[in-house]
């Protein structure tokens, strides 16, 4: 199962579990809205927060593309705050799991 595909499944049963498990020792985050970095601990208690609120959403998941080395994925996501942004993900693999993030987001106004 490629790194995308577990990484969807773990969205899709809103599993915070299987979503770090995904991510490396070593991962970064980098987030677009401030630029600053998050390490994996700071990664997994965004993720538990994230998916144990029924007000945030990801829809229309895809994969753009990934090899050994990359993912690139695209989502639309729903927050707490009631804003939505369409996200782009590239993340760098490493041993099969994400090592790095970066993201750029636009938001959408429904």
């Amino acid at each position: 199962m490629s790194t995308y595909q577990k990484w969807s499944a773990g969205i899709d049963k809103r599993d915070a579990d299987a979503l770090i498990a995904c991510l490396h020792d070593d991962y970064t985050f980098v987030r677009h809205q401030s630029g600053t970095s998050m390490n994996k601990d700071q990664m997994a208690e965004m993720l538990r927060g994230f998916m144990s609120s029924d007000s945030v959403v990801v829809r229309e998941q895809r994969c753009l593309y990934e090899n050994e080395d990359i993912m690139v994925e695209h989502s639309v996501m729903d927050f707490a705050d009631g804003s939505t942004e369409s996200i782009i993900g590239f993340n760098r693999l490493k041993d099969g799991l994400i090592v790095h993030t970066e993201t750029g987001a636009t938001a959408i106004n429904k």
